[in-house]
């Protein structure tokens, strides 16, 4: 990934006020594209896009639903993007529980939509749709997936994300043949780094527990995930978007994983360094009620392809990704009135992030 890529490439992101969306807004403007968004207002407060007023560094902010096509069609016209990077989504399990009706349409109308705007948008190079590395069929049988394993879901968040998948290659092979511009969907674990407010994850739980002296309640301490700062992920799908976009695009098409191999750190394991980081007194509480939804206890993927065709890798052990994580809502917290001073720390982030990594 060449810095000289992306200067002056014309970006639109879905889900750009998300955790993750707001992340590839710096990054990508950091390195001199020219970025515009579409999305719902954020859902959480506080929030990554609005607390560091990230609309300023975007060319159009829309605001409005995937499933409205009509809206995306117009603004992905108006934005005339090289690239796409589709990220908008219902992204919660426990969510996708309460409400699957909005899930499913979401996810898999809201991913049709943004397909049939590709297509009918002639100047897009490559498209980038995010998934999850929970489009797998896990029965917890402690194997890492690679990109030819069965997909399922036991949840409908899981089973309307591998539908994702299906609609993304069938759509591709059925219309996309004579299309310059070429697809491809992105798995990546368990992404954690500041600005994540989402409910129900456990790093915003730690955050709130040991920043206000509160007591931390878990469930499923045992369960291991693929920890992975969110910087990595997003590099890969730079890296990835070049690639689509260059003379040899169509080798790129099709589905690829960002995730560690190994999982080495449970939930338990990642409070305890949380709390510890944070020189907390606070209490770590498990809780013994009996959970309610279904929930994995194990989960890894195989990312063999990304290293060998991407020379892609996660250099960051759980640990670092953590620290990092927590060092950032550190600042965030002890510079709520200076938004310029988290801006310039999340930067300096990735750019000693930028430094370690092989394939920049």
């Amino acid at each position: 990934m060449k810095n000289s890529f992306w200067k002056n490439k014309k970006v639109f992101i879905t889900g750009h006020t998300g955790f993750k969306g707001s992340w590839l807004v710096i990054i990508l403007r950091y390195l001199g594209a020219k970025v515009s968004g579409y999305a719902l207002d954020p859902i959480s407060k506080p929030n990554f896009f609005d607390n560091l007023e990230l609309s300023k560094f975007l060319e159009n902010d829309f605001r409005a639903d995937i499933k409205n096509f009509s809206k995306l069609n117009k603004a992905i016209k108006r934005s005339k993007p090289n690239i796409v990077f589709h990220l908008a989504a219902q992204s919660s399990v426990l969510v996708s529980y309460n409400n699957p009706e909005d899930t499913l349409k979401t996810n898999i109308i809201g991913t049709f939509n943004l397909l049939e705007a590709v297509k009918l948008n002639k100047n897009i190079k490559s498209t980038i749709v995010v998934t999850t590395d929970k489009v797998y069929l896990n029965e917890d049988e402690k194997i890492n997936f690679d990109e030819n394993s069965k997909l399922g879901g036991y949840d409908i968040y899981s089973s309307s994300k591998a539908c994702c998948e299906i609609l993304t290659e069938s759509f591709v092979k059925s219309f996309m043949n004579k299309n310059n511009c070429k697809i491809a969907t992105v798995r990546s674990g368990n992404c954690i780094g500041g600005g994540d407010w989402t409910k129900d994850r456990i790093v915003k739980d730690c955050v709130e527990a040991f920043i206000h002296k509160r007591k931390l309640l878990i469930r499923s301490p045992n369960s291991t995930r693929p920890w992975q700062h969110v910087m990595e992920p997003v590099c890969g799908y730079l890296k990835l978007a070049e690639k689509l976009s260059g003379k040899n695009g169509k080798r790129y098409v099709g589905s690829w994983n960002f995730g560690p191999s190994r999982v080495n750190l449970s939930v338990l394991n990642l409070a305890k360094l949380g709390k510890k980081i944070f020189n907390s007194k606070s209490k770590i509480i498990i809780e013994k009620k009996r959970i309610k939804n279904h929930e994995a206890k194990y989960l890894s993927l195989n990312s063999k392809k990304s290293f060998k065709y991407l020379k892609w890798k996660v250099y960051m052990k759980p640990e670092i990704s953590l620290k990092l994580t927590f060092d950032w809502f550190k600042i965030f917290y002890a510079n709520k009135s200076n938004k310029k001073k988290v801006i310039e720390f999340t930067i300096k982030q990735f750019q000693n992030f930028k430094k370690m990594i092989k394939y920049f």
